[in-house]
Formats: C-alpha cells, sequence, structure tokens
C-alpha cells in the first residue's frame, strides 16, 4: 500500500478524517500528525459580567514547530506528500487569519520564521527529488474568524460587507500591499465599529506575501510539482481582487499558464475545505500511474452552471468545475467520449430527471459524480429523496451537497478521481475489499452528514442551544456551545446529537440507495466489465458524532459501512 504524507489545513474532519478515509477508499495509506499538533479550536475561554458576555479569548492553533519536524521524520518512508501551508506556517486556517501589529518586514525576506517553515518543503524536495510534493494554499478570505481572539459575529458581518467593497485596481505587488484601504477613487475607507482594519490589513499583507513566496520561491523553484491555491469565502469584487489578479499574472508570465491556470502546475480557484480531497485524487492518480487523464464531462439539470456564481465565488459554477477537474489531474471535455460524468443538478424541478440519467448510466457503465448545487450549505430536500430513492446512487464515484459550490466540486470531484484510478488499475482481492468498504463508508457518510446533520438535525441543536444560552448578547449561542451553554446543557446537546444520528443511520440504512443486500458498489473496473460488492451493514458508534469545535457547525461522523 502506498503512504502519503498529509498535513491538512485544520483538524476539522472534512480535511483530515475524511481524507484519510478517501484514501484508503484508493488504496493509499494516509500518514498525518499527532492530533494535538494540528488541533484547532475557537476561543476557550470567556469573561462575563452577570447575563452579558464581555469577552473570549484563548484560541488553539497547530503547533508548526513539530509539525516540520514530523515531515522531516517520515520524509524517507512515504511515497508521496499533500501539504497544507496556512498549517505548516500558521497552525491551521483560522491561524493565517489572525489580526497582527505589522505586516512582516519586505519581500522575500518579510519573516524569517514564516518562511523557515515554509522551506522545509525545499528540503523535502532536495532530499526526495522523485517524489510527488503537492500543496495547498489559500488566499485569506474576506470576513474575520467568530470568535476567535475575541471577534464577534458583528466584526464578521462588518468585516465581510466591508472587504466586498472595491478597491483601487494595481498590479504591482508592493501597490497591492499599500493599497488595500485605497477606494477606486483614490480615497480611504472610514473606520469599522467592530473591528481593527489595520490589524486587519497587516494580516492580509503577511498571507499574501506568504502566497507569493509559495509561488515565485518554491514552486517555480521546482520545490512544488502541483500547487492548488484556493480563495477562500470571496466576491466577484473587493480587496482580494488585486491579489487573485497578481497571482494569475504571475502564473502566466513566468509558469507557462494562460488565464491564470497552469493544469500540470498551478490551479486558483474559489474553495478551500475540498482542497485536500482534490489533490488526494490527483496524488492517487500518480502513484497508480494510471496512465492518460480520465475525461471528465457535466450535464446540469437545471441552469447550467455558466449563469450560476455562489454568494462566496468569484467565478461561475461551470468554470469552477473545470478548474477542478484540472486540480485532480483529469481532462474536461465538452464533447467525444469521456470516462467519467459529473451530473450536476441544480434545479430541485430537475432532481427526478438527473437521478433517472444517474441510473442509465448505472446501467451503461459509465461511472457517475453527483453534485447538489440547489441547498445552500446543506442538501436539498428534494434531490436528496429522489437520489436515496435509487439503488443507482449507492454507486457514485463522488457525491456532495455541503457549503459552497466550490467545497461541493472539490470534495465530489476528488472522491470520484481517487477512488476511479483504483477501480481501473488494482487487482488483489483483499486491497480491493478493504478499498470499497472505506468508499461506501465516505459516500454513506456524506448523505448522513450533508442532509440528515445538516439539513435537518443541526435545526433541533440550534434551537436548544439558543433557547439555553448564557448570555444575553449573543445570538447564536451554537456558535460556541462550551462557552455559551452550561456545561449540563452541553451534555444535552451531546446526547441530542448522538440520539438522533443513530436514528438517522438507521434511516438511512434503510434507503434504496444503501439497502443491505440489494444496493451495489463497484470493486473493479475491468475491460471485460464492472464487478461489484453489495452493501451488508452500516453503523455509526453512539460516542462518535461529536461537536469538535465545539460549534454546530460541523461534527465528527464516522459511519463504517461494509460491503460483500
Amino acid at each position: 500500500m502506498k503512504k502519503v504524507l498529509y498535513v491538512p489545513l485544520d483538524d476539522r474532519p472534512v480535511n483530515l478524517d475524511d481524507v484519510i478515509v478517501q484514501g484508503r477508499a484508493a488504496g493509499i495509506h494516509v500518514i498525518t500528525p499527532n492530533a494535538e499538533d494540528v488541533k484547532n479550536r475557537l476561543d476557550t475561554e470567556a469573561t462575563s459580567t452577570g447575563s452579558t458576555l464581555v469577552d473570549t479569548y484563548a484560541p488553539v492553533f497547530g503547533n508548526t514547530a513539530k509539525l516540520r519536524q514530523f515531515i522531516l521524520n517520515h520524509m524517507s518512508s512515504v511515497d508521496g506528500f499533500i501539504i497544507s501551508t496556512d498549517m505548516l506556517a500558521y497552525g491551521g486556517l483560522i491561524g493565517s487569519r489572525r489580526f497582527r501589529s505589522n505586516g512582516g518586514g519586505a519581500y522575500p525576506d518579510y519573516d524569517p520564521a514564516t518562511t523557515e517553515l515554509l522551506d522545509v518543503i525545499r528540503e523535502i524536495k532536495q532530499s526526495c527529488p522523485h517524489k510527488p510534493v503537492y500543496v495547498l494554499d489559500t488566499i485569506m478570505r474576506l470576513a474575520t474568524t467568530v470568535f476567535v481572539e475575541g471577534l464577534t459575529q458583528s466584526a464578521y458581518d462588518e468585516a465581510r460587507a466591508f472587504a466586498q467593497q472595491p478597491r483601487l485596481a494595481v498590479s504591482d505587488f508592493e501597490a497591492i500591499l499599500e493599497g488595500y484601504d485605497t477606494k477606486p477613487d483614490g480615497t480611504n475607507f472610514g473606520i469599522p465599529i467592530h473591528f481593527d482594519k489595520e490589524q486587519y490589513y497587516n494580516a492580509r499583507r503577511h498571507k499574501f506575501k506568504s502566497n507569493y513566496y509559495i509561488l515565485d520561491q518554491l514552486l517555480h523553484a521546482g520545490c512544488i510539482d502541483f500547487l492548488a491555491i484556493g480563495v477562500d469565502d470571496s466576491y466577484t469584487q473587493g480587496v482580494q481582487a488585486n491579489e487573485i489578479a497578481f497571482l494569475e499574472g504571475y502564473v502566466n508570465e513566468h509558469l507557462g499558464g494562460s488565464d491564470g491556470q497552469n493544469p500540470d502546475r498551478v490551479i486558483i480557484l474559489p474553495d478551500a475545505d475540498g482542497l485536500g480531497y482534490s489533490l488526494m485524487g490527483r496524488m492517487a492518480s500518480h502513484l497508480h500511474r494510471c496512465g492518460s487523464k480520465p475525461r471528465y464531462s457535466v450535464k446540469y439539470f437545471g441552469p447550467d452552471g455558466s449563469t450560476i456564481i455562489n454568494p462566496y465565488e468569484y467565478m461561475s459554477v461551470h468554470e469552477n468545475i473545470q478548474h477542478h477537474v484540472d486540480m485532480i489531474g483529469g481532462r474536461f471535455v465538452t464533447s467525444g467520449p469521456y470516462d467519467v460524468e459529473i451530473v450536476a443538478i441544480t434545479s430541485a424541478s430537475q432532481a427526478a430527471d438527473g437521478v433517472s440519467h444517474v441510473e442509465a448510466n448505472d446501467m451503461n457503465h459509465m461511472p457517475t459524480i453527483v453534485i447538489d448545487f440547489v441547498g445552500g450549505g446543506a442538501a436539498d430536500e428534494t434531490v436528496t429523496q429522489a437520489l436515496l430513492n435509487s439503488k443507482s446512487t449507492g454507486g457514485l464515484l463522488g457525491y456532495s451537497g455541503w457549503n459552497t459550490a466550490g467545497n461541493k466540486i472539490g470534495l465530489a470531484l476528488g472522491m470520484a478521481h481517487s477512488r476511479y484510478t483504483f477501480l481501473i488499475t488494482e487487482n488483489r482481492p483483499p486491497s480491493l475489499a478493504a478499498a470499497v468498504n472505506a468508499h461506501g463508508s465516505l459516500l454513506f457518510k456524506r448523505f448522513l452528514k450533508d442532509y440528515y446533520y445538516k439539513k435537518l438535525t443541526i435545526a433541533e441543536v440550534r434551537t436548544y442551544s439558543r433557547a439555553h444560552a448564557l448570555f444575553t448578547n449573543v445570538p447564536y449561542a451554537d456558535q460556541n456551545m462550551r462557552l455559551f451553554n452550561t456545561p449540563e446543557d452541553y451534555e444535552a446537546l451531546e446526547k441530542l446529537l448522538r440520539d438522533r444520528m443513530q436514528t438517522n443511520t438507521q434511516t438511512l440504512a434503510e434507503k434504496d440507495a444503501f439497502l443491505m443486500g440489494t444496493s451495489r458498489s463497484i470493486r473493479q473496473i475491468k475491460r471485460s466489465g464492472w464487478n461489484y460488492s453489495k452493501y451488508a451493514s452500516a453503523a455509526l458508534d453512539y460516542e462518535n458524532p461529536d461537536f469538535i469545535w465545539n460549534r454546530a457547525f460541523e461534527i465528527t461522523l464516522g459511519p463504517g459501512v461494509t460491503l460483500h
């Protein structure tokens, strides 16, 4: 079994647990740092006066020194590397957004402590020149992080609206750093109420210097084989626009790119939490030596993706799909034969037609991915029920209905690509058996989380948490339940979660999509035909679901599915 060293964006399940299972579904053993070294948490302490919250503090970030050493310790024993520079250099995604008193020195020597951490990537390539090194980086999002170092929901809302405002267009690196506060007419913005804009700009300056360093000093120098740059929670205009344009221009001028992209070296697109999935897909393709790039086509059921731009993104759904296909190591085609089809459901009214198409693909042995673009941050009711009422859904290579369009695309395509490259290359029965169980578990988990938790159970959690809030000036207690609910109420919330998810697991297992002894998953793809395994059991440990970041937004969720 191939081994891949993986330093995740943070320890949320979408970035860590899921990618480990995804690797297992593709015959890859994913080596990760000690859990404490990638641990991220929102503020863990609070001060209050009576029923009024005064402040929150003491968040938790990853241990960058230990992460650097982890990489060095395992460098010689793995077959490839997937490394988040946000975790390596800042201790995670939320750490990369921390407000700063200054933005660092002059580039490229802007912060020796940060560049020393990033330069471990250079050491990898020098010591292991033939091993693939894939890196995921992010352009800092518009908004602040709620309840990290005291920043509130009001600060988040104000910062996002503030950062969405257009800035004076400039192309010079130094001019971008100095122009964050300049309107198109040359005047400056006013003073925000809920956050310090200079500290916010300094955080952007430091992060943008790191973005440039990774592209210029590491990728351009040949130390990175592929770089995925995700633009975290963005917009069609605003403070990120000059940053994106500069990096795309660099790709065109120095890295052989076109329109800011080079499918063989670097892709820039709206996503963050789907990057780990996507790069694991690309890694599986490389390690399994599947030959030419698999061809992907998309069919929309509802409005064409070229007409849709997610509120948190800056490019259309169609463009985002195309660039994600490049990121995972596939080839997007608009005509002629293709190897995998993406069924993109963009209207609930066409969900039934979309599922009929999935069933036809199943009969015709066409590997299929489904992405539910109808629901906002969760799977849509109509789309989900249509899918779950079909036995063909259990045989999907990839699926997602969670969060932004970019997240959905990254999760579904990455999951499918790693699985597909394994299915067409692996022949050993024990490996095929272990991998089909892992894939079945991940596909089952996506529905269990994206719909049963994010659409249904989370509403109960939020209602209870907010009704039992400790503080009258905190409207959304579920954003940090350890601080904003009593220990007794937190325990009640955990019990609510675990009871509901037990019921949800049983309900999902009884749907046609995962019906035991009837529904099936692809076990192997051979030129002579497909082999299948049937779903045999599904279970969830009672204590497994947990509020990993002490908030309702995400949960630990690890169902185990077996197939025979």
